[in-house]
């Protein structure tokens, strides 16, 4: 019990200590992988005049029995990667414990697991299991089942948004079931953003001193709109700078009406027209998630902004649990604190036990990015955000996806990063060339899934996945925001939304132009004996089998989705049975 009873700044504190030990491992482990690579000396194998000192495409691996010291280097490297990962993970939930993010002591694992009683399906709440008084009660109405009709009030937080307005506001009139009332939040606006408003006929309310930004500005409304409201009211969050498809409310009011264990239902956001290539890389981007979420058959991993809709209840349970059950200041739906409010809120809902989708007809076109600097600025907090959502919350069984989900962008990280070392190290140093069958085969596999994916975001799309290595440089621009994130937490820098970005896609490109630009002038500035060394063969066994594993999560995402597959089989077989 005495762990239990440990305030979350001593947690923070012993983080610290564990970041530190950690660190030291890593940089052991480390050491030992450069001593075991360096100091091994590969056999001598005679290799056919054709072969030696040449370099396979696309991929420089070659199948056969690994050396086990370039395998234990390997694994003693891996394991230095991964423990200074996980060194970076608990330094970024030390720096989030530390300052005030008016996190509630730990519960007790019991207490803790009935947590997601609160907004939990009605088969849970109907074994009316009793509870001592500290234990959370139910927030869901004992009416809510009853509910047939919905009402929907829709809030556009909006700050100087007179060039984009009219058109959320005509999407929203233009729904086939129209919401009971619209109101458009005007937050500190010195333009035309309120006339625009009421042109349109709709309500407006004005923020008085809000200097937290969209969740404040949510926060006043929804404190004088929640007390009113019951077991038929829904509201809708909906971004300014967005426009909804004609049949989203239609849709996602229907799912709340047809299910009463469904707590809340998300769009799925796409990218406007525009912006160039920068523009379609990240409509590409939104086609792949929105294609990832109707495999999952519409569970969704966060409620996106740009337009959810939310049972009342729900969010007042929110408000109510606050400083107790989940992190933010008691009464307060949103949490003013986080980068990425829309994401903390989904995982406050979770751990309350709410149930969520996203239908494929809920369709959100919202801006995209027009430079690799803005594009920057959103992604880095996007990524800082999760990070330290995470971080406040811990690790439990409602964040353990999304904490699974920062291990594999940091292996994604490595695993992209060393193919290229690996590439380039080889252009640099072969005498020549050849193709392999294989890794060519595995390479088709890669675009196919490539163009797959992206099939969605049209013939652009596809034009733009074809050649793979502009999605690779947008890849490595990610991961460069993911890294920068992790860096500035561990490192205590300051969060905000006006970062300086950095021209990380032109200097990840470098490299690769510098080793064609070597192959074209044939000029080889590394010898070729590079090649035969432990810990060159050391680094192509880790990108052979990155590769062979990323060649079969591209095979899945080609194939149907089994969850949705073993479900219609037995749809079938109840019909069936049921004839």
């Amino acid at each position: 019990m005495r762990g239990q009873q440990l305030s979350w700044q001593r947690r923070a504190s012993r983080l610290g200590w564990v970041t530190a030990g950690l660190l030291l491992l890593s940089a052991v482990l480390l050491l030992l992988a450069g001593w075991a690579l360096a100091s091994d000396q590969p056999p001598v194998v005679p290799e056919p005049p054709l072969r030696a000192g040449q370099a396979l495409l696309p991929v420089d691996v070659q199948i056969r029995a690994p050396n086990p010291v370039a395998a234990l280097g390997l694994g003693l490297a891996l394991s230095a990667y991964f423990v200074g990962l996980a060194a970076l993970q608990t330094a970024t939930a030390m720096r989030v414990l530390a300052r005030d993010r008016r996190i509630p002591d730990p519960l007790p694992a019991r207490a803790a697991r009935m947590r997601r009683r609160v907004l939990g399906q009605s088969l849970v709440r109907a074994l009316q299991i009793n509870l001592p008084p500290p234990w959370p009660e139910s927030g869901i109405p004992a009416t809510a089942e009853a509910q047939t009709t919905l009402r929907c009030t829709v809030l556009v937080p909006a700050h100087d948004e007179e060039a984009v307005l009219a058109q959320t506001l005509i999407s929203l009139a233009r729904q086939t079931r129209p919401p009971d009332r619209v109101v458009v939040i005007a937050d500190n606006c010195t333009d035309g953003t309120v006339r625009i408003a009421r042109e349109h006929g709709v309500e407006v309310v004005e923020t008085v001193d809000n200097t937290q930004k969209k969740a404040g500005a949510l926060n006043q409304v929804l404190a004088t709109l929640l007390p009113d409201t019951d077991a038929g009211d829904v509201v809708m969050v909906m971004d300014a700078d967005s426009t909804i498809s004609a049949d989203f409310l239609a849709t996602g009011l229907a799912k709340l009406e047809d299910d009463p264990d469904l707590m809340a239902v998300g769009g799925l956001f796409g990218g406007e027209d525009g912006g160039g290539v920068i523009g379609q890389l990240q409509r590409n981007e939104y086609a792949r998630y929105q294609r990832v979420i109707g495999r999952r058959e519409g569970r969704v991993f966060v409620m996106t902004g740009t337009g959810s809709l939310f049972r009342g209840y729900a969010l007042r349970a929110v408000a109510d649990n606050r400083g107790s059950l989940i992190p933010g200041t008691p009464g307060q739906v949103y949490d003013t604190l986080a980068l990425t409010e829309d994401n903390e809120l989904t995982l406050a809902l979770k751990t309350l036990g709410a149930r969520m989708v996203s239908p494929r007809p809920c369709l959100v076109t919202t801006e995209v990015m027009p430079t690799w600097r803005d594009l920057w600025r959103q992604r880095l907090r996007w990524q800082r955000g999760a990070l330290e959502n995470v971080g406040a919350y811990g690790l439990t069984r409602t964040t353990s996806l999304y904490w699974g989900q920062q291990l594999a962008l940091g292996y994604g990280v490595i695993a992209l990063n060393s193919y290229l070392a690996l590439m380039t190290i080889a252009l640099l140093a072969a005498d020549g060339f050849r193709w392999s069958i294989l890794w060519v085969g595995i390479g088709l596999l890669f675009l196919v899934e490539r163009v797959v994916t992206a099939w969605r975001a049209g013939w652009r799309g596809r034009a733009i996945a074809v050649p793979l290595v502009i999605e690779v440089g947008y890849s490595l621009f990610l991961q460069a925001t993911f890294v920068t994130s992790l860096l500035q937490i561990a490192s205590g820098r300051k969060a905000g939304w006006n970062y300086v970005p950095r021209p990380a896609p032109v200097a990840a490109a470098a490299v690769p132009l510098l080793a064609l630009t070597a192959i074209g002038a044939r000029w080889n500035p590394l010898p070729s004996s590079v090649l035969q060394t432990t810990w060159f063969e050391a680094l192509s066994l880790f990108v052979g089998l990155n590769t062979l594993v990323f060649a079969v999560l591209a095979l899945f995402q080609l194939l149907p989705p089994i969850g949705r597959t073993w479900h219609r089989i037995q749809a079938g077989r109840s019909q069936g049975l049921s004839t």
